[in-house]
């Protein structure tokens, strides 16, 4: 409903008003009404209209006087139009030098009015379609200088836009929020994933409220991870009345309550102003790459994962090179007594804190070169987390003598995969099997464990070939089976389902709506006329 602000000095004009049409039916509401522009100058101070209707001359203040103060103190974007009795140029004039809607005479004639409130409510609807294209457009520009400033990539220009756009003071942090475990999880498509996405920050900004421009969407950008960056400020949680740790504990709380899958938080280290932000986003990266090796939490904080000891840092390079050395022979033996040695030598120095993360990062880090040497084009980084998650859903704690064992042993079958060159035989096998057993129940693990290799390096292999996961790829063939089976068979939409193995009915359709653009029942249709 628009409101409407009636002004005339005379009564029965005001009721004639009233009366001449029925408001609510063209999408109106009358929202008060004043006997002359002094009354409705402070009726809007208070409240706000779409549409002014007034008369020029009244006492106090006229309707120009009205119209002007308007214009002038910015008081009101409401329409204005302009009702008189003298049919005078020059106020005609005047009024629509300060932007009058329109000037019609009295008496006011009811089809007249009825084009004119028309006329209005187009007018509203193309400036609130065009409101909302700027604010699409201000939040993705802003969006566009924020995420330069979060990778370490940007200038004078996009420094000064983004401190003119946002509030921002001293003790800053970049706060990483994504989907927990999503990386591990092969029945999780592609699109579902960019739709979680979007849901996890349309939740951040409706907690974040007056702050919601502070939250980037996608802000890693190219790397295959949906995420939504959180900048930070600490006076966030003071004006809440509230610690840095028990603000973000609530985000993350409230995002657990309004999301239909757990998140991770992870937390950079606080950097001064946010001309550093990007130190802060380095931070937030390395606890994404090695949180495999932490307990599982919802939220990392960087201070807290990364102690600094006092006995300086110490790197137990011979103990680590051996276990990189039996880790690339793919000896499970040797390998269990090299993580031995190296636990054994970082508790007799009394390792911990940052100096035990600088010798797991080192290990880590050459376990990456060494893959590489095997295949350049494999995401070793995404390859190293999912294999670190895998090892800890088997009831391991992260970080733990255990938990590393079974990840370099892990990490040894995969390297011997990667020698093997696996993927010119594997790809071929799952694509036939694919073929032939669509309507079954396939899934990664499966065919991983039946063809002995690694889901990790599978799944990355259908996304080198295919641009796309596995699931997606699954998913795409028995849509195309099933439209197969929509042109050449008279078969009920509920059979066609079954046979391309949905027995959700529900689910197909809306798959198929996803791939195709409308349903099976109107494809067909389509199809045959």
């Amino acid at each position: 409903m628009l409101k409407v602000l009636l002004v005339d000095d005379e009564p029965f004009i005001i009721q004639g008003l009233k009366v001449l049409i029925d408001w609510e039916q063209e999408g109106y509401m009358i929202a008060g009404t004043a006997s002359n522009g002094k009354e409705a100058y402070d009726f809007l101070k208070k409240e706000s209209v779409d549409l002014i209707i007034a008369d020029i001359q009244m006492p106090v203040m006229t309707g120009l006087d009205l119209q002007e103060a308007i214009r002038k103190e910015n008081l009101s974007n409401a329409y204005f139009v302009i009702l008189s009795g003298y049919a005078d140029f020059e106020y005609a004039r005047r009024a629509l030098q300060n932007e009058c809607t329109d000037y019609i005479l009295k008496p006011v004639d009811r089809d007249m009015l009825l084009k004119l409130l028309n006329r209005v409510s187009a007018m509203r609807d193309e400036d609130d379609r065009m409101r909302q294209k700027n604010n699409k457009m201000e939040k993705a520009y802003l969006a566009r200088n924020q995420i330069a400033l979060i990778k370490g990539k940007y200038d004078d220009s996009n420094l000064q836009y983004v401190t003119s756009q946002m509030k921002c003071k001293e003790g800053v942090r970049y706060v990483e929020i994504q989907m927990a475990g999503c990386d591990a999880d092969e029945d999780v498509t592609d699109q579902e994933m960019r739709e979680f996405q979007r849901q996890m920050y349309e939740c951040c900004t409706a907690f974040l409220k007056d702050y919601a421009e502070n939250c980037v969407f996608d802000a890693s950008a190219d790397e295959k991870i949906y995420d939504v960056g959180l900048i930070f400020f600490q006076y966030m949680a003071e004006e809440a009345g509230l610690d840095e740790n028990a603000y973000l504990n609530g985000l993350v709380e409230y995002l657990g309550e309004n999301l239909s899958r757990p998140v991770t938080m992870l937390v950079g280290k606080k950097v001064q102003d946010i001309s550093l932000i990007a130190r802060s986003y380095g931070n937030a990266c390395m606890l994404r790459s090695f949180q495999g090796f932490r307990s599982k939490k919802d939220i990392y904080f960087y201070e807290e994962e990364v102690q600094v000891s006092n006995d300086g840092m110490v790197l137990c390079k011979k103990s680590l090179d051996d276990l990189l050395k039996v880790v690339e022979q793919n000896n499970h033996m040797e390998i269990r007594a090299a993580v031995d040695r190296f636990y054994g030598e970082m508790s007799q120095r009394g390792l911990r804190g940052e100096s035990m993360t600088l010798n797991i990062n080192y290990l880590l880090f050459q376990l990456i070169h060494l893959a590489s040497e095997q295949d350049d084009e494999v995401n070793q980084e995404e390859i190293l987390r999912l294999i670190s998650e895998s090892s800890f859903e088997t009831g391991t704690m992260r970080g733990s003598k255990t938990h590393l064992m079974r990840f370099a042993c892990e990490y040894g079958d995969y390297l011997s995969q990667l020698r093997k060159n696996v993927s010119r035989g594997v790809l071929g096998n799952v694509e036939k099997e694919i073929k032939e057993h669509y309507a079954n129940n396939l899934t990664l693990k499966g065919l991983s464990e039946k063809y002995y290799v690694n889901s990790a390096y599978l799944g990355q292999l259908f996304r080198k070939k295919y641009g796309q996961s596995f699931k997606d790829y699954l998913n795409n063939y028995r849509m195309d089976q099933a439209v197969d089976l929509l042109l050449h068979s008279d078969k009920k939409i509920i059979q066609v389902a079954e046979e391309v193995g949905y027995h959700d009915l529900d689910y197909f359709v809306n798959r198929f709506i996803q791939v195709k653009g409308c349903t099976p029942a109107k494809f067909r249709k389509q199809m045959q006329q």
